[in-house]
């Protein structure tokens, strides 16, 4: 068996590169993962790429696997879903999702892969860690039957959460961009679109996912009194300026925060993160969930692309890395 491989490391901030690795011999317990595919988290993984990881957070923001310290070198990503070449007798030969960055093969305890069900494509199936993201949000947020609900910002976490409100019974759902091209993405994840001066207001509940100050101040502006704004947005180092003056206390709103670091409380004692990560792939049996899937590129390409992208010269959401077979 093949010992070698290929990672993606982060040199320093805004510059990439393909480097060899060895693999370690696999202990009793351990799988060897041949990677099929990864998935670039934009927002997180630009913000890396940018070296704009708070020093505060760096243990926080550690991903399982990480090799290296922020600002860099780094070797950074949780997106993976790879053939089983060796291992037990149950995983050899299937497809699992594991929370590895972009590397052509790795080696690591048999816990730590998730089965794919057969249900979903391996090809959509790296969207799990996006999906599970949306999960434990909700399980955050609790939306009501009947619920008026906005999520603003159609990045990958906004339309995950969106396409996942969408299955609630009797909810108005509308997901909220500046970009009027979102709406495709909008309608074939089953839920109504709308520009920021033309949302409905008067909601339950607001899911901010823009990552910007308007974003937040307009997901304030669409609660009506005792509403809920969700802040799923990761802001990095910058400083954002929060609007708590107008309706928010006499409205008495709610600004809460929710992360994926840990089960939601609302399902801690019954719920582990495998049954998180397990819940997430099978939501993703949903065809209509390829509308999140918006570029791909080839392993080998990864240097040239990570800093278009963390510049904004890529757009759109989820961003599918490919593996030639070695």
């Amino acid at each position: 068996m093949n010992r070698a491989a290929r990672a993606f490391w982060l040199r320093s901030p805004g510059q990439g590169e393909i480097r060899e690795v060895s693999l370690p011999e696999p202990a009793p317990g351990d799988v060897v993962v041949r990677t099929l595919y990864s998935g670039v988290s934009r927002g997180t993984e630009t913000l890396v790429f940018r070296g704009g990881v708070p020093a505060g957070q760096h243990t926080v923001m550690r991903a399982p696997f990480q090799d290296g310290e922020f600002p860099g070198p780094v070797k950074y990503g949780y997106l993976n879903v790879g053939l089983v070449e060796e291992g037990p007798s149950e995983l050899a030969g299937r497809t699992v999702f594991c929370l590895y960055p972009h590397q052509t093969r790795y080696v690591v305890p048999a816990s730590a892969v998730t089965p794919v069900p057969d249900t979903v494509p391996a090809a959509r199936a790296f969207l799990a860690g996006t999906l599970e993201t949306a999960v434990n949000a909700l399980w955050d947020a609790a939306p009501l039957i009947g619920d008026r609900i906005a999520v603003v910002g159609a990045g990958m976490i906004g339309c995950s959460v969106a396409a996942l409100l969408a299955r609630f019974p009797a909810v108005r759902v509308q997901l909220i961009d500046s970009d009027p091209a979102r709406a495709a993405v909008a309608h074939a994840l089953g839920v109504e679109f709308a520009l920021p001066g033309d949302a409905l207001g008067d909601c339950d509940l607001v899911v901010h996912a823009s990552a910007t100050e308007e974003g937040l101040a307009r997901a304030l502006e669409l609660l009506a009194p005792e509403g809920t704004v969700l802040e799923l947005s990761w802001y990095g180092d910058r400083r954002i300026s929060v609007p708590l003056g107008e309706a928010f206390h006499s409205g008495r709103l709610v600004l809460r925060s929710s992360q994926v670091g840990m089960v939601s409380p609302a399902r801690r004692a019954n719920r582990t993160f495998a049954d998180r990560l397990a819940l997430a792939l099978d939501l993703l049996a949903d065809p209509a969930l390829d509308a999140l899937i918006s570029g791909e590129c080839a392993f080998d390409e990864l240097p040239q692309v990570l800093p278009r992208m963390a510049a904004g010269e890529l757009p759109g959401l989820s961003h599918r890395v490919r593996y030639a077979p070695e």
